[in-house]
Formats: structure tokens, C-alpha cells, sequence
């Protein structure tokens, strides 16, 4: 049986770059208030982007004028936010990969929301916010105090008091 832990401790520490690692994965970081490897931290954010546009979108063709403005304003800033992370990692400041989509659990949440119709819909989009907008605020905070690439580091101060405004703003809608 140690050769199967041994192994899959193996096929773990081996996967690709672009794998979250499982401090990370597991939430463990967060509870310990510990930043995120610089790779995490890429993969993480880009793909909450991904979530908050893709979600912002559909809010934006089925929800009501008061969610509608919130979600077009998810969908700027977070192609803002998608880009300034991109030139970061062209620029080579940044030695991530950023992934090419969300994670299957954002998708599988994208995907619950896209069989929703009218105050369902609206309803679940609002505290879908409220959780994605939590867990950037805890990202960003944390890569802004303590992550390893003093470039990302700063970025991520910076933006972090815009996700601060975007979960108040959540928290107000779900209401």
C-alpha cells in the first residue's frame, strides 16, 4: 500500500506547471491565510475571470435592469483585469501559463446557471457572485501581501480594493 501512496505522491508532485497545487486546491492555504504560488495565483484568477464574464453575460440577456448593470460592469472590468494579467505573463514579468479555460467546478456552476430561467436565474446568479467575488477578494489579498513576483504582487494590491467594491456590490443585489 506505500508503494500506491508513494506513487500517486509522485504522479502529484510531477503534474504539469499549470496544475493548482493541492495546498491551494484544497483551500488549506486559505484557512492559513498563506499566499498562493505564483502559478496558482494565475490560474486561479484567470479562470474566476473567465467565470465572472461567462456568467455576466448570461445575466446581461436574462436578468433585471438592476443585475443587468451589475453584470456589464463584471464583464468590463473583468476583460480589464483578464488583459492586464495576460500582458504581465507576455511581458515575461510573470513566469505562469494562464489557463485556456475555467476550472470543470466553474463550468459546472456556469452550466447549472444556464438552465435557470427568470428569478431562479437571478437568484442564483447573485450568490454565485457573492462566492466568486469572496474567494478573489481572499486571492488577491493574500498574493498581495505575500505572493513571490514582486510584479503580480503589486498588481494584485491594486486591484484588489475593485473586487472589495464588486462583492459589497454583490452582497447589496443579493439582498
Amino acid at each position: 500500500m506505500k508503494i500506491y501512496a508513494i506513487g500517486a505522491i509522485a504522479l502529484v508532485l510531477a503534474a504539469p506547471a499549470y496544475a493548482q497545487s493541492a495546498a491551494e486546491k484544497t483551500g488549506v492555504n486559505s484557512l492559513a491565510g498563506v499566499a498562493p504560488k505564483t502559478e496558482d495565483f494565475v490560474l486561479e484568477a484567470a479562470s474566476s475571470d473567465m467565470f465572472e464574464i461567462e456568467s455576466s453575460k448570461l445575466a446581461v440577456e436574462r436578468a433585471d435592469a438592476s443585475t443587468k448593470t451589475f453584470a456589464q460592469q463584471m464583464i468590463d472590468d473583468h476583460q480589464k483585469t483578464s488583459m492586464e494579467m495576460k500582458q504581465l505573463v507576455e511581458s515575461g514579468k510573470v513566469k505562469a501559463a494562464i489557463p485556456a479555460a475555467m476550472t470543470a467546478a466553474q463550468q459546472e456552476t456556469l452550466d447549472k446557471l444556464k438552465s435557470l430561467q427568470g428569478a431562479d436565474f437571478t437568484k442564483q446568479y447573485h450568490a454565485d457572485q457573492v462566492d466568486a467575488h469572496e474567494d478573489a477578494v481572499d486571492l488577491f489579498k493574500r498574493y498581495g501581501e505575500e505572493g513571490e513576483n514582486a510584479d503580480l504582487k503589486a498588481w494584485a494590491a491594486k486591484t484588489r480594493p475593485a473586487l472589495e467594491h464588486h462583492l459589497h456590490m454583490a452582497q447589496e443585489l443579493n439582498k
